[in-house]
């Protein structure tokens, strides 16, 4: 690792975790990979703690099968042991999210900062002068990392204002109340039964909800925050009143300034137990160190031009049990090819696909105050029903395989929004929770298109005369994937069918489907259109089921309504009374949407 990736990984990975091993996947011998593994876990370990010696701390090489998925944990109890003890038997966790988030916190500090330089501004050679301008920021960049020590520094702690009957009052702790000497190994945590006057030493659980619902979920974005202000206080302990003082430093040169901005935002996690004082001294602090050393290296190379528009952002990727921290560079819009390739490269160093945007801004953790007061399940504005189909009941498929949806969509059916679509619209508002999957995924902004926009779009392309718009008359598939192709760009592949009976025979297709690029399908047939969000097939027996997301809807956004009333459900091809779902003497289109090829 080279110095910049160095000082981008300390940024990235969250303060308040610990390296106890590394995993390696490969069919080697497994002893000297797990050797491999345990030397990459103690060099991440030492460059995220800043140590050198680890020599008692024990560390895990795990080393996974390629063909089984079979995985073997081997123990190092020192780094000058040069033998590995196998560990038998391991207990696996099912919900690791839950084991993290039932246990810990997440600490968050917002500061600005108007950083001033002034330099010389001689008739000397701009590099003189940008090699004095360089050198004074750096000094400023130190007398700011020295004040988060200072004991005159006061940080109040609140708990976030979520809805809830618990009511904390805010802790200062001033920066004489910290421990900066204790090393992280022997800060004991404290449990429930530990009541302490002093505030520093209380739990980070005092700030944390004492009653949740049995049924949130344990993320990042449901967990408890703990919000931690900077502030710095001149006046306390003044032996007398005197007014704020004003300095005046002469400059006996010509000089310039210059105004520097960041915007630090720091994540920690903290488990519940740890004692105020070291939450703050240990991770809050030195997240914020590392967060503004980053910033500074890369303000440098434009100190004296444009400076970068730098703003920290959040991310919780798929795979990954806890949040990490990106900085980018707002000056590029995020199609620009700098951007692309930052999302790229962050992509590869996480283990990623490149096929979807995880990391763009809009996938960014909303940590404001407002949008945690509440648990309803809307984005944007928009008070739709989301993934509708979320446990619901099986399908009844014998030894099948279930292929789904993946990520989340928005229900659009008749007569939402005011508008009478009855009889006709079926198709527009499958097109609709398509765009919206579009959306909420992030692969586009475009707003969800309206029956009209709709129209105006197969009007513009050609397809339509200006006086469809307005109008009632149907859309099927193909108009669907020229609106798609239009509006959002996203390519479609199209199957026909001659017949409803013929549905059952693409099972295989369609789950391979959902598998690799996991968009929802539109089933278009004679007067009908239909949404279909996974298939389940046994390929043995042949039998299958389609989830089907039905448009034709009127009632209420209930989903208990929807549900039990079979407008979101599984469907067999021919039910057990013999009725067939997809008609007989009708052919039927269905659109699948491909996946934009993006990060």
């Amino acid at each position: 690792m080279n110095r910049i990736s160095n000082e981008e990984i300390r940024t990235l990975l969250l303060k308040g975790f610990d390296v106890i091993g590394a995993l390696i996947v490969g069919k080697s011998d497994p002893e000297k990979t797990a050797a491999r593994a345990v030397e990459a876990a103690r060099k991440l370990k030492k460059l995220l703690t800043g140590t050198t010696n680890l020599e008692n701390e024990e560390t895990i090489g795990a080393v996974a099968d390629p063909d089984t998925g079979d995985i073997r944990f081997f123990l190092s109890e020192t780094e000058s042991s040069t033998s590995f003890e196998l560990v038998n038997p391991v207990s696996y966790g099912d919900n690791p999210e839950k084991f993290v988030w039932e246990s810990g916190c997440l600490l968050l500090c917002q500061l600005p900062i108007k950083l001033p330089v002034c330099y010389p501004h001689s008739n000397g050679t701009r590099f003189l002068m940008t090699s004095d301008a360089e050198s004074i920021f750096s000094r400023a960049i130190e007398a700011v990392i020295a004040k988060f020590k200072d004991p005159n520094v006061v940080y109040l702690v609140e708990a976030s204002n979520r809805a809830s009957l618990d009511v904390v009052q805010p802790v200062i702790l001033r920066g004489s109340e910290l421990d900066f000497d204790a090393a992280v190994a022997n800060i004991e945590l404290l449990d429930e039964a530990a009541h302490n006057s002093e505030k520093k030493l209380l739990r980070c659980a005092h700030f944390c909800l004492k009653s949740k619902s049995t049924s949130q979920l344990f993320s990042a974005e449901n967990a408890d925050i703990i919000q931690i202000s900077v502030l710095l206080n001149r006046s306390e302990k003044s032996p007398k009143c005197s007014a704020p003082a004003v300095e005046y430093f002469p400059a006996m040169d010509e000089t310039r300034l210059l105004i520097v901005d960041f915007k630090l935002e720091v994540l920690c996690y903290a488990v519940q137990g740890i004692p105020l004082m070291h939450a703050i001294s240990k991770l809050i602090i030195p997240g914020l160190i590392d967060q503004l050393i980053s910033m500074k290296k890369m303000n440098l190379p434009y100190l004296l031009t444009q400076h970068p528009e730098l703003h920290p952002y959040h991310f919780c990727p798929p795979g990954i049990a806890h949040p990490v921290t990106v900085i980018y560079e707002l000056n590029y819009g995020e199609t620009e090819m700098k951007q692309v390739d930052a999302r790229r490269s962050l992509h590869l160093r996480l283990g990623l696909p490149f096929d979807r945007p995880l990391l763009r801004i809009a996938n960014s953790l909303n940590l404001s105050i407002k949008s945690r007061s509440s648990n309803c399940s809307t984005r944007k504005g928009s008070s739709l029903l989301k993934d509708v189909h979320i446990g619901i009941p099986g399908s009844g498929v014998s030894g099948g395989s279930v292929s789904l949806v993946q990520g989340s969509y928005e229900y659009y059916h008749y007569l939402q929004d005011g508008f009478d679509d009855s009889g006709w619209g079926c198709a527009y508002r499958s097109l609709q929770t398509i765009v919206s999957w579009f959306r909420l995924q992030h692969y586009s902004s475009v707003d969800v298109p309206s029956h009209r926009e709709i129209q105006q779009s197969l009007v513009d392309i050609g397809d339509k005369d200006p006086a469809f718009i307005g109008s009632r008359e149907w859309i099927g598939a193909i108009e669907l994937s020229f609106v798609l192709d239009k509006l959002l760009g996203v390519s479609c592949k199209v199957i026909n069918v001659r017949s409803g009976s013929e549905l059952p025979e693409k099972c295989r297709e369609l789950a391979l489907h959902f598998e690799t690029q996991g968009t929802p399908i539109m089933i278009g047939g004679g007067v009908l259109a239909y949404t279909l969000l996974g298939v389940d097939y046994n390929e043995v027996t042949g039998e299958c089921a389609f989830l089907i997301l039905d448009p034709h809807y009127t009632g209420s956004d209930d989903v208990k309504k929807i549900v039990n009333g079979g407008w979101c459900g599984w469907k067999k091809s021919v039910d057990s009374k013999g009725k067939s779902f997809f008609l007989q003497d009708k052919f039927y289109n269905l659109l699948l949407p491909q996946r934009p090829n993006m990060v």
